[in-house]
This record gives structure tokens, C-alpha cells and sequence, in this order.
């Protein structure tokens, strides 16, 4: 067994641990977002939505909801703008400081996801990928990722994935440990979270994105 089978057993095992403590120490936290999501609007508090995992697994992703239901078949579609009419009051908080993202903690414990690794994409946006781009598909997907802490909506598709496919091909647990790290500090100054013309793009929906021509 190689040395970096073994790291990657390790990088799952703390995954798991360190998802199943964090989920009990925030069970009232995610409890008063559940509640306050349903006061705030018609619908579930958990988003479900497939995504494909690790060597292309289909899976369902969960986030809290924050924005009205079936937004993406309304409006601008799966293209997001930083006042989104389509975003509750409770959902923008929540977008602002990352906090939807933490029901995913679940897909951690069952093993589609990971902490750190390349954002899990849709089915049709992977359809769509180069075969080097579904390089970015040999780790599982994360919560975050190298990407998010080098940009995150603030550069194109293109160069999203092309930062995740370097974090695959030089994976290691101190890049990880640098990436948790720097993700502190996107969330705290909540860093990028739409693009610099005020709109969160669709994977191929942007000018500069080769895709797109």
C-alpha cells in the first residue's frame, strides 16, 4: 500500500471524526437555522440537489435553503446576483457567511464528501468537462477547496477548475491544514462570494469563459 493511499484513508478518518464532533457541538446552532428558515419562507429548511462526487458518483448535496423554492427554473436561473429577489432574508445571511454550506457536514459522515477537495458540480456541468478537467473528479468533493481560498466566484470557470485539478494532482495533508486555514478568513471577510460584476455565474455562463463562445 502506497504512502498516499494511507494519507488518504487518514484525510477520510478525520473527516468523519472531526464531521460527526462538529455536527453534535452545532446541533443547537443548526436547530435555530432550521427554524428560522421556515419562519422566513414557504418550504424546507434543507436544499437537496445532485451533484457528482468522486470518480463520478452521483450523489445529493444538502445545504440549508436560501432562496425560494425551484429558484433555479425562475429569474436568472442557476446564475445568482448578489440582490437576488429570489434570496430570502434568512438565505442571505446565511450565503454571507458561509453557514448553508454546513449540512453538508452529513454528506462528510456518509462518505461522498470531504472538508477540503474541489466543489461538487452538477451532472451537466461535468458533462461538458475537457478530459484533463475531469481530473478534478479523482478526489472527493469539499466544503471547500483551493479555489475558494484563490478566488472563489471572483475568477472563471475555467481557472475554478484548473485550481482544482493542481490541488488534486499535489494533494497533501498540509495543503489541506494551509487551505482550512485560509478559508477562515475568506468566510470572515466574506471574500468573493459573487463575481466583481455583482453575479455568482453558472458554470459556462460567463463572457470570459471559453465554454460560453
Amino acid at each position: 500500500m502506497s504512502k498516499k493511499i494511507i494519507l488518504m484513508r487518514l484525510k477520510d478518518v478525520i473527516d468523519i471524526l472531526f464531521s460527526s464532533l462538529l455536527i453534535m457541538l452545532s446541533t443547537p446552532l443548526l436547530m435555530v437555522i432550521s427554524i428560522a428558515i421556515k419562519l422566513d419562507s414557504t418550504g424546507p429548511a434543507i436544499f437537496k440537489q445532485q451533484r457528482v462526487g468522486r470518480n463520478g458518483a452521483l450523489f445529493n448535496v444538502y445545504k440549508f435553503r436560501t432562496m425560494v423554492v425551484n429558484a433555479d427554473q425562475i429569474g436568472l436561473g442557476y446564475n445568482i446576483e448578489k440582490d437576488d429577489q429570489r434570496i430570502t432574508t434568512v438565505g442571505k445571511f446565511l450565503r454571507s457567511w458561509s453557514l448553508d454550506e454546513l449540512p453538508q457536514m452529513i454528506n462528510i459522515i456518509k462518505g461522498q464528501m470531504s472538508f477540503v477537495g474541489p466543489r461538487p458540480a452538477l451532472p451537466y456541468q461535468v458533462a461538458a468537462y475537457t478530459q484533463h478537467q475531469r481530473t478534478r473528479l479523482e478526489m472527493k468533493p469539499g466544503i471547500t477547496g483551493y479555489a475558494q481560498v484563490n478566488g472563489r466566484n471572483n475568477i472563471p470557470w475555467e481557472k475554478r477548475i484548473e485550481f482544482d485539478v493542481w490541488y488534486v494532482e499535489n494533494w497533501s495533508l498540509w495543503l489541506d491544514m494551509t487551505i482550512l486555514a485560509k478559508t477562515f478568513k475568506v468566510v470572515a471577510k466574506r471574500e468573493s462570494i459573487y463575481n466583481h460584476d455583482g453575479i455568482s455565474y453558472d458554470f459556462g455562463k460567463e463572457n470570459n469563459d471559453p465554454l460560453n463562445k
